[in-house]
């Protein structure tokens, strides 16, 4: 059974920037919403060496870790070829009034 927690409206997240949801336990999330307004949901920890996801740069579907330039794709969290690994990621849903929710 999934917990939909309420973040924030659409646009307090920047296109092709992210937003963080921090977290008691289990790391914090990154809340990351591309130039079309597509939103997605990793655990802002890059797979490589634990670069915070949330302060890498955001272009069509991935981000780039700012730590070592691995490029992790938002829809599923995979590292892209030739490196491997993936991070968490989280259920996101957008409701008619642009209100952004997880399922953590």
């Amino acid at each position: 059974m999934s917990n939909w927690i309420e973040i924030c409206p659409l646009d307090d997240i920047p296109r092709l920037g992210s937003r963080i949801v921090q977290r008691k336990s289990g790391g914090d999330i990154a809340i990351f919403r591309t130039a079309d307004d597509t939103v997605f949901a990793l655990h802002d920890k890059c797979p490589h060496k634990g670069g915070p996801l949330s302060q890498g740069l955001v272009h069509g579907q991935r981000v780039t870790c700012p730590l070592h330039g691995w490029n992790i794709g938002l829809a599923d969290g995979q590292a892209l070829a030739p490196d491997v690994g993936g991070c968490d990621r989280f259920a996101v849903q957008v409701d008619e009034n642009r209100m952004v929710r997880i399922s953590v």
